[in-house]
């Protein structure tokens, strides 16, 4: 008998955290940048998936910034088991997808690389920046990541449909 995993999907502004063996996180990125972090010695972990790197004004506690998620994310780990210097990480997103929104993207990945290493958070693996949209499927009591690139679809062509390519899968470790 084989065992479906539970799908969580984490969607812009969220954050989730298991210590299931049983869960799986998922999520589609554009220029948004996914964290997940995870301790493999206590089996827990997590995925947050932020819009912007950090709020335009002070004070705002909204999930779609990266320095609210990312804190909430590791406090939640904490409090579920994880430990802090076992923390590991694993980046995902960052995509350039629109020339008319400014490098949102390059922003929010260099917000996630900068924000481990003021934190001493090794990242083991990470996928950042491109032109394509990715989805993300992540284990959080293992660490196991797997991404599909997401082909993009010219602004000008937006209302037409058109069969898509198989994209190559690709699986960190």
């Amino acid at each position: 008998m084989t065992l479906t995993p539970n799908v969580i999907t984490v969607v812009q502004g969220e954050y989730a955290v298991s210590a299931n063996p049983l869960v799986m996180m998922s999520t589609v990125l554009g220029s948004c940048v996914a964290m997940c972090l995870f301790d493999t010695t206590t089996r827990v972990g997590g995925m947050n998936h932020f819009l912007l790197a950090n709020a335009s004004h002070a004070g705002s506690d909204d999930l779609k910034y990266g320095v609210n998620a990312v804190e909430l994310l590791i406090n939640k780990l904490l409090k579920s088991g994880a430990l802090r210097c076992n923390l590991q990480a694993k980046l995902f997103g960052g995509a350039r997808m629109t020339e008319h929104a400014g490098d949102i993207s390059a922003g929010n990945a260099t917000f996630a690389k900068d924000f481990l290493e003021k934190e001493g958070i090794p990242c083991l693996s990470s996928s950042l920046g491109g032109l394509q949209a990715r989805r993300v499927q992540f284990i959080p009591t293992t660490g196991a990541a797997r991404q599909l690139q997401i082909s993009g679809i010219p602004p000008s062509e937006t209302l037409q449909v058109r069969p898509q390519r198989p994209q190559p899968e690709i699986t960190l470790f």
